[in-house]
């Protein structure tokens, strides 16, 4: 599940980005007050600083408004708080450091707060509680900090750099280099508080419509009406149905129920899905036939309406209105990708494609047939059979689980254990469970990191009457990958500037780390030299099956932004067709069929904005962290890895495992994996 905003420093990092370091035109400073400003501070502080005060006057200028002042007051403002000596600047940056943390920390810590009703499976929630949410408490400090000047102090002192300089130059910076440069590119946008609201608020619709988004399974019929699932059994679209289907393949008979799974799928993202369906236990319905039984007939029902899509556009059209405020910048898609990944978007299409297009796939598609001794099907795109797990049936592993943990504090209480099994020590352990609280989630389950160095990062999964299941045991130690990664990148750095980790690929690939050790901590071992293996194939299998939903989710978004005004049913109609174009470019031989729609089911589309490439970066970079980690200590390296924080993703890689990123290691290690299991 997505799992955090950038460096956790508000919505105006993630939705905005940096603006390059150039002129444009702003009615409230002339070009000529810029000039006479620039010469009196020359004049006052000397030659030596001339650079440094060109660059800082230009980028006060640039976002200072009529409100702020006149001419005069501009020029004052610059020539009294422009800072020359060196420990000055840096004591600045150190308070900028303490105080932007007690600014975005609290308010992180509200948020949280503010959402517990609706993230959490506390009871049903109050109408009042969705109200309390919508209030996004970030809304207008970025506007606050610069009515107080606060922001054009950062600027007037501390330069911008464009990703083009992050990236070539950045290997040499120090890390207060790299500290006063996060510091500038808080500030780099003044994006207007109402504009801020309606992205917080459009997002949290979409949200709350997927986190209801349930299927009764004990309440699906086949056409001959056979019931295939027990009753209770109630999975969140799409990670629920995904994974129930992913765990068929241990069962006997779970080829009918995989097919079924695969007919709902097929409903919901064609939108024909009966309304009265969802999230109720009350209606039986037949999804191959689409039909519902009611006073003991099998009969049409009324579809649910394009809200799927209708969410999808109220998000698009909410971020599309912070467009005019980032001109270097200009759509959404850039943002996300140059600004939030600091990898632009051709490179992420390519390194996907890579792993795609890849001769190993064919191959690798050629094995999973030999061991499901039929041809693939659209839904073996989930195949899970290289994953160890494969060889326990899923009611043994839930009977496990339950065993284990009945129930929240029985999961909270054996977090230190899971990490010295990992390999951190009994103190770095303490440390790290110390600061990890574990919340029942209405949702599949999510991470939210902590707000300040003394608060705790939020380990969200699913616990019920029952206990923990399987499939919540699953995600809770994908989640806690990302709480320990959100610990060590956040409580225990040095600059709060530099929280965090590159972008969101980065803390999916710790949170894989972790989920691909969930049956060893179980106490579950496979052969090593085999298990390595299967798990080169699966990271490379789940690679190109979220690789090719994330190619679907980028091409939708370039559509909207070709068809603004789009109706919900257009876009629906889009999606569709684009799937089906994704699929037959690049899985079509694979997979030996054609026109599938199966890749547009993923919820992230609908409420995460652009966050599906995350996944499959996340997988090749966590196959380069694994690469290196043999032989290793995970405990100490990934403590080492994360205390890096936010540089640029190059950089990082370079500094953690010693080269950038590529897809080669990943590719390179599967083939090697045929060869081990004696594929052809």
């Amino acid at each position: 599940m997505w799992s955090c905003i950038r460096r956790g420093l508000g919505a105006v990092v993630l939705f905005c980005g940096v603006m390059a370091v150039k002129s444009f035109a702003n009615p409230a400073v002339e070009p000529q007050t810029v000039a006479q400003t620039v010469a009196a501070m020359k004049e006052k502080y000397g030659e030596a600083h001339a650079e440094r005060i060109e660059k800082g006057v230009e980028q006060v200028a640039r976002l200072w408004r009529p409100e702020d002042g006149d001419a005069e007051a501009f020029r004052q403002f610059c020539l009294e708080h422009f800072l020359t000596d060196d420990s000055l600047l840096e004591e600045t940056l150190r308070r900028y450091d303490f105080n932007l943390e007690m600014i975005y920390g609290h308010n992180a810590e509200l948020r949280r707060e503010l959402h517990r009703p609706l993230d959490l499976d506390l009871g049903e929630p109050l109408r009042v509680d969705y109200l309390f949410a919508a209030y996004d408490p970030f809304a207008h400090i970025n506007e606050d900090l610069f009515k107080t000047k606060v922001a054009f102090v950062a600027l007037l002192n501390y330069p911008l750099y464009p990703l083009e300089v992050r990236l070539r130059e950045g290997s040499q910076w120090s890390r207060r280099r790299w500290a006063e440069c996060r510091l500038a590119q808080q500030f780099a946008r003044r994006i207007p508080a109402e504009v801020q609201q309606a992205i917080s608020e459009a997002f949290l619709k979409a949200d709350n419509y997927i986190n209801r988004y349930n299927i009764y399974m004990g309440n699906l019929r086949t056409p001959a009406g056979e019931k295939l699932f027990p009753d209770g059994l109630r999975l969140i679209s799409h990670w629920g149905l995904r994974d129930e289907l992913k765990a068929q393949y241990a069962n006997p008979g779970g080829l009918k129920r995989q097919r079924l799974i695969y007919s709902v799928m097929q409903r919901i993202v064609r939108q024909e899905i009966p309304a009265e369906v969802i999230d109720n236990p009350q209606v039986v319905w037949d999804p191959v036939r689409n039909l519902v039984l009611k006073d003991g007939k099998w009969q049409p029902a009324e579809r649910e309406p394009d809200r799927r899509y209708e969410h999808w556009l109220e998000v698009f059209r909410a971020v599309r209105r912070a467009d005019p405020y980032c001109p270097d910048l200009p759509t959404f898609i850039l943002r996300r990708f140059e600004e939030d990944r600091e990898i632009p978007e051709d490179r992420v299409r390519e390194l996907l494609t890579q792993v795609i297009d890849s001769p190993v796939t064919l191959q690798v598609a050629r094995l999973i047939e030999k061991r499901l001794g039929r041809k693939l099907e659209p839904f073996d795109i989930w195949y899970s059979g290289f994953k160890p797990r494969a060889e326990f049936p899923e009611e043994k592993l839930n009977e496990i689980v339950r065993a284990r943990y009945p129930d929240r504090e029985a999961f909270q209480a054996d977090l230190p254990r899971i990490l010295t099994d990992l390999g951190f020590s009994a103190e770095r352990a303490e440390f790290v469970a110390s600061h990890v609280e574990v919340d029942p989630s209405r949702g599949a389950g999510h991470a939210m990191g902590p707000g300040r160095r003394v608060d705790k990062a939020h380990l969200r999964t699913r616990i019920g009457k029952n206990g923990m299941d399987y499939k919540g045991y699953n995600i809770a130690i994908h989640e806690f990958g990302h709480n320990v990664e959100q610990v060590f990148s956040s409580i225990a750095i040095d600059y709060f500037l530099l929280r965090g980790v590159p972008n969101t690929a980065f803390t999916e690939a710790f949170a894989f780390v972790f989920q691909s050790r969930d049956l060893a901590l179980l106490g579950l071992h496979s052969d090593e030299g085999q298990a390595e293996a299967l798990r080169a194939l699966d990271t490379f299998w789940s690679t190109v099956e979220i690789g090719s939903v994330a190619l679907v989710d980028m091409a939708v978004w370039h559509w909207m932004y070709e068809h603004p005004h789009a109706s919900p049913a257009e876009l629906r109609q889009a999606t569709l067709d684009i799937a089906r174009q994704v699929w037959n470019e690049h899985l079509a031989g694979p997979f030996r069929t054609r026109d599938v729609e199966l890749l547009a089911i993923y919820s992230h589309m609908i409420d995460a904005g652009l966050y599906l490439p995350d996944y499959p970066l996340g997988f090749i970079i966590q196959y380069q962290i694994e690469s290196y980690l043999k032989g290793r200590n995970l405990g100490a390296e990934m403590e080492r890895m994360c205390r890096l924080g936010a540089l640029t993703p190059d950089e990082w890689m370079r500094r953690a495992v010693g080269s950038p990123i590529s897809a080669e290691p990943l590719i390179r290690g599967a083939a090697q994996a045929l060869q081990r299991l004696g594929a052809k």
